[in-house]
């Protein structure tokens, strides 16, 4: 399985003084990223919003990518088409996918606003965009002729909700979907606020048949934003694959708060982990996992955010890793055993494979991954004590084995001794205090 970065934070570029700069600022960083295993990066929303300093999840014109002077700049808050493209070129020699940020919901910055015949309601739906494309009005947007009722979708901060089954709003959405693909090269669609709108839209702009520029017929990999339970997860992706034939997957907010209570609550029960309330756990390939995203800043994850680093980098699912974690929180620790850069290894070389939780209870968790035919698999140890190196003889699938401790961290961090599994494939595997360790069989 690769590794992802979300390669932005809320209002990254205006904090780091890199407004209009900031697809450069990520294309320098390539490079790096690139040497230490990251295969994707999810970029923000490319198209002009309804305001200079926006993040882009407020579009106003989808085909303006920073070329026209509307809305009060030029370039967009993360740069123009012509750095964009240079960026996913740069991402491509280096073995690295771009994954597009589609907020096809909502929509602001309104040139007029007009009285919605169907309810009377004036509303700010009268759009002029100057790339001259998807021009809209009321009848784009919820209550429309096309759906007097709004049956699917919730709508978002009082934004006008675009209407999907209006035929003019269906083929904009489908020409902006294949700009991304076929032209600027994506390979990848993150869908915001699923929430807002049928999962039959997301099918469809799914399986497409989209075409590369030499002639490739191309499936894009998609993930929807569904912020919510594992019940209601699970529906929407249902929902999802009856209309597709693709793997749609979800973001895995329920395991992200289940490693939030972990890292943020003292005496957490780890055998909380265990349990199948967690897409990754119930549908481990629909899973991308994640530790903070761009939406968690006020509700950030504060102590001990490598024990959820370790979690996800060894377990189930897509991980990704977000850009504030990686480089402004300095978690990266590149050339050590104790970031997320080592993480990122194991993952690749040793992650794979079934998983089989060895041990729980509220203190020590111990977890394998049997591996596969290029992965030698792990045992992963999770050590929630705050004082003491804690470990558990527990039987792996390898008898007669030397394991070497290939990543960990904690409060008392010096380098785990090498393990070697008995006759019958046990061993006890410890970890330092309020840490992690990942163990790798070595022929």
């Amino acid at each position: 399985m690769a590794v992802m970065m979300q390669a932005f934070y809320w209002d990254a570029p205006v904090k780091e003084d890199k407004r209009g700069e900031w697809w450069d600022t990520i294309r320098e960083k390539v490079p790096q990223l690139a040497a230490s295993g990251f295969n994707s990066l999810w970029l923000p929303p490319i198209s002009k919003a309804a305001d200079p300093n926006s993040n882009g999840y407020d579009p106003y014109d989808y085909f303006d990518l920073g070329d026209i002077d509307q809305k009060g700049s030029m370039k967009t808050l993360y740069g123009n088409r012509a750095e964009l493209e240079n960026l996913i070129r740069t991402m491509r020699e280096h073995n690295m996918g771009a994954i597009a940020d589609m907020v096809i919901n909502h929509n602001s910055g309104a040139d007029e606003e007009e009285t919605n015949p169907l309810n009377g309601q004036k509303m700010w739906t009268k759009f002029r965009p100057k790339s001259g494309k998807f021009p809209r009005d009321w009848n784009c947007f919820h209550p429309s002729r096309y759906e007097r009722t709004m049956i699917e979708g919730e709508n978002f901060a009082g934004f006008p909700h675009l209407c999907h089954r209006n035929p003019l709003v269906y083929t904009a959405m489908f020409e902006y979907a294949r700009l991304l693909i076929e032209e600027l090269d994506f390979e990848g669609l993150r869908f915001d606020f699923v929430k807002g709108y049928g999962a039959w839209m997301i099918g469809l702009l799914s399986k497409y048949q989209y075409q590369k520029k030499d002639g490739r017929e191309f499936a894009p990999f998609v993930v929807g934003e569904y912020w919510s339970g594992p019940d209601d997860i699970g529906d929407w992706l249902d929902k999802v694959h009856a209309v597709t034939d693709q793997q749609v997957a979800a973001f895995d907010f329920p395991l992200r708060y289940k490693l939030k209570d972990m890292c943020d609550t003292p005496s957490y029960d780890l055998r909380k982990l265990t349990d199948e309330g967690s897409v990754s756990a119930a549908r481990p390939f629909n899973a991308v996992t994640f530790v903070d995203n761009h939406d968690m800043q006020n509700n950030e994850i504060v102590n001990d955010k490598m024990l959820a680093y370790s979690f996800i980098l060894t377990g189930d699912g897509y991980p990704c890793v977000f850009w504030w974690d990686y480089f402004n929180n300095e978690l990266a620790r590149p050339n050590t055993p104790n970031g997320i850069d080592a993480l990122v290894s194991a993952h690749h070389k040793h992650a794979g494979g079934e998983s089989s939780i060895l041990h729980a209870d509220p203190d020590l968790y111990v977890m394998q991954r049997a591996g596969t035919e290029s992965q030698t698999g792990l045992v992963y140890v999770l050590n929630n004590l705050g004082n003491q190196w804690s470990g558990r003889a527990v039987k792996t699938k390898w008898p007669n084995k030397k394991f070497k401790p290939v990543a960990w961290d904690g409060y008392q961090a010096p380098q785990p001794e090498e393990r070697t599994t008995d006759g019958e494939g046990s061993a006890e595997f410890p970890a330092p205090p309020r840490g992690y360790c990942v163990y790798a069989p070595v022929d």
